[in-house]
């Protein structure tokens, strides 16, 4: 299978996935952004609805391997992991490159398997061994100085200038901003909107050097992004522990959601005393609702709470400012997807699950996806890709 795929897709197309942090679906409404607005006119304009909780890394890795949170395993951006007694969290640069963490099949494993080589800046989990590989190229995210956005820009048009036996039929890379603004001064805000024409005008450089390429007709190329933002205000705060008897908890963990891991026989007991708290949902993990798809892993909280959209549960201060994490269905959460090249059609297609991204990945590659939660968005593909 392996040789036939791996020729096979030696015919395939090239696909180049960026991904914006944090840039909302709607940002091409409110701010100046003519390449996205380019994008629309000639390629896919749609949206990603993200997997619960909307947060960076557990989307990116949904976007990754095709899986909800709760099936690829990094179910939040920190969280407590009962079976070791262990601790994952972004601020833990060993835990956070920890395999054991890594559930699922991240795309450039698939490709790697099949024959296809990948070259990845950047990208949530891709400095992570998991089943044992990385991408053919990668950069360790925690190593400084990290590249600069034109310095990813230049490597991505780098990759394509190989010869052909060496070039990567899949590339991925990952932007800090719009997130990094978005949270510090709201969604709404003149640096948002700065940081926003930024990467406009950011993609519009890469595609611009791509259309230079000998390769250009045959490159596909999608700009993607992993939730949105919304307002919260300083007053928004939820502090939880002042209902909680110290005895019923072990631990909790995160701000939206809050995983709370507790004693045994006390999830009743947490649920109860914190269920008529103003602007907050509480539920037993078996008891989350299943359109949350979260809830079947051993690292989710024995109790979620969920605040309503423009609240945290913190017993700090939250500053006004941008957040996100809340229920994925809310449009405030949904994300960007753009998408021009030979494989797909020109159409406004209504937002889709971001678990989709990974199969329409592998189709793009003409490789075989291991198992996940997603399916092709066939409506957003040209119809020649389709008959062929």
């Amino acid at each position: 299978v392996t040789a036939v795929l791996g020729s096979h897709a030696k015919n395939m197309h090239y696909t180049v996935i960026v991904s914006l942090d944090g840039c909302r679906w709607d940002y091409p409404q409110w701010y100046d952004t003519p390449f996205f607005d380019k994008m629309s006119t000639i390629g896919v304009e749609s949206g990603l609805i993200p997997s619960f909780p909307s947060k960076t890394f557990p989307n990116h890795y949904a976007l990754a391997t095709g899986l909800y949170p709760d099936h690829h395993g990094i179910i939040a951006n920190e969280f407590f992991d009962r079976e070791s007694g262990e601790y994952f969290s972004l601020g833990d640069p060993a835990q956070k490159i920890n395999p054991k963490f890594y559930g699922g099949e991240p795309i450039w494993v698939t490709a790697k398997k099949q024959g296809v080589r990948t070259a990845v800046f950047y990208w949530p989990g891709s400095d992570v061994k998991v089943k044992g590989m990385y991408p053919d190229l990668y950069y360790v995210y925690d190593q400084k100085p990290r590249l600069s956005s034109s310095e990813r820009i230049n490597g991505i048009i780098h990759q394509l200038q190989k010869p052909e036996k060496e070039r990567p039929h899949l590339i991925m890379a990952y932007f800090e901003q719009p997130d990094a603004n978005g949270h510090a001064f709201g969604p709404q805000s003149k640096e948002t909107r700065k940081a926003v024409v930024m990467v406009d005008s950011l993609m519009h450089e890469l595609y611009d050097k791509i259309q230079q390429l000998p390769i250009a007709q045959d490159i596909n190329f999608i700009v993607v992004s992993d939730h949105g933002m919304s307002w919260i205000a300083k007053a928004h705060a939820i502090p939880i522990a002042k209902y909680l008897k110290k005895d019923w908890v072990i631990k909790e963990s995160g701000s939206i959601p809050c995983n709370i891991y507790v004693r045994d026989h006390c999830a009743d007991s947490v649920v109860n005393a914190l269920k008529d708290v103003a602007h907050l949902k509480v539920w037993k993990k078996e008891e989350i609702p299943a359109y949350l798809h979260y809830g079947s892993n051993s690292r989710v909280g024995d109790v979620v709470a969920l605040p309503d959209i423009g609240y945290s549960v913190t017993e700090g201060t939250v500053k006004d400012g941008g957040q996100h994490g809340y229920d994925p269905n809310l449009m405030d959460m949904h994300a960007l997807f753009r998408a021009i090249g030979p494989d797909f059609r020109h159409v406004n297609a209504p937002h889709f699950k971001n678990v989709d991204v990974y199969p329409l990945l592998c189709f793009l590659l003409g490789i075989q996806p291991a198992p996940n939660d997603g399916q092709v968005p066939m409506e957003i593909l040209n119809p020649k890709t389709l008959r062929k």
